[in-house]
């Protein structure tokens, strides 16, 4: 989806002159035909997207609708990867929808519900899921990241807040592959013990006249270890001890370095959505520590 919307992200047109405010703008043919392309391509992305997931995630053939609270589960590492999907499909949305013409406020409503609308099809497939069930947790959590996109925009007209990404191969995955992947690109997916999530921001960016550097962020994570099952019991009776990680590291908003080059722009739009390698400190299990290079 990220490679379709930086096809045009960077060719951003003028609307109609603005004579009130920004949503009384009249959108001009030629932009309501490039919304239509835009929507068009959008579901042929959502259609190969979700097609292409429920090949490598659903193992069985999907049965009757049904819902699951599956909220206790993963120590909630899966909602909070949830919340960074849905808030990264409205970033990059947004970048196409202002490409089309159409005035900012509506490209960002448009993104928000993108980021929703996208993972939609997912949960209900996971609803059809013998496995699975639909989950009204992961609704909330997709919801709650596009609005952590929108509502920065509506405030600030920027974001200043982002969630990011790393991930690490862990030995684990070898233990149960058939849960948490066999191959290289499904425990990527699916071997929540690797992946941290994080929430970068430059102090810079809330304290006006400050000398810290605008693209130098303070960034927060979350992880989990010792999780070989869904069910966290079932993990302790398997004699592994599940618990939750957290870190403060460095980080970098490479959307603060300004760049007349179109391919370092393209290139630092996709970096944002991926924390850098950095020196870390955590914190797990009531012990404290320091990890000189932690992704």
């Amino acid at each position: 989806m990220s490679i379709f919307f930086l096809i045009s992200w960077q060719k951003r047109l003028k609307a109609q002159p603005n004579k009130r405010q920004e949503d009384s703008i009249t959108v001009d043919k030629a932009s309501i035909q490039r919304l239509r392309w835009v929507l068009a391509g959008q579901g042929l992305v959502y259609g190969a997207s979700t097609y292409g997931l429920s090949k490598s995630w659903y193992k069985n053939p999907l049965t009757n609708f049904r819902f699951r609270d599956d909220t206790s589960e993963w120590l909630q590492i899966d909602k909070v990867g949830h919340l960074y999907s849905s808030y990264q499909i409205a970033r990059h949305s947004e970048a196409i929808y202002i490409s089309t013409g159409i005035p900012r406020k509506r490209a960002i409503l448009y993104s928000a519900l993108s980021g929703i609308m996208f993972l939609t099809p997912i949960e209900i497939l996971d609803g059809f899921s013998p496995e699975y069930g639909f989950s009204p947790g992961d609704m909330i959590a997709n919801v709650l990241g596009s609005s952590i996109y929108a509502i920065q925009m509506s405030l600030w007209n920027e974001l200043r807040v982002n969630p990011k990404f790393s991930f690490h191969y862990t030995s684990l995955a070898g233990l149960r592959p058939e849960l948490l992947g066999s191959s290289l690109s499904d425990r990527w997916l699916k071997d929540y013990n690797g992946q941290t999530y994080w929430l970068s921001a430059s102090p810079a960016s809330f304290f006006a006249g400050s000398k810290w550097p605008a693209w130098l962020c303070v960034s927060l994570g979350y992880g989990i270890g010792n999780t070989i099952s869904a069910n966290i019991i079932q993990s302790t009776q398997m004699g592994y001890l599940p618990h939750r990680e957290y870190y403060l590291s460095l980080d970098i908003d490479f959307g603060k370095i300004k760049s007349k080059k179109k391919w370092v722009r393209v290139a630092s739009f996709l970096a944002n959505s991926v924390k850098i390698p950095a020196p870390t400190l955590f914190l797990c299990k009531k012990s404290f520590g320091a990890r000189a290079l932690y992704f």
